[in-house]
């Protein structure tokens, strides 16, 4: 199995093309396509509040034993 890694264009028809390189033989082979939106963010679905507290003070610290107790909780 070989993983290729490339960028395609979506026609209107939702169709690409794909040119593979010439060390792949021709033949039934199983392909996968993995479709990821480059630069597209989907908006927040939730109209949340925001509270700006400031920053955090100068020398603040927050490791794991001052977060939680002996129990890990």
């Amino acid at each position: 199995m070989r993983t290729i890694q490339t960028t395609a264009v979506v026609t209107p028809e939702r169709t690409i093309t794909v040119q593979l390189p010439p060390d792949v033989p021709p033949g039934v082979c199983q392909v996968v396509v993995v479709v990821e939106q480059s630069g597209e963010q989907k908006p927040f679905p939730y109209n949340l509040p925001v509270y700006d507290v400031g920053p955090w003070p100068e020398g603040f610290t927050a490791s794991r034993e001052q977060i939680y107790d002996d129990d890990g909780r």
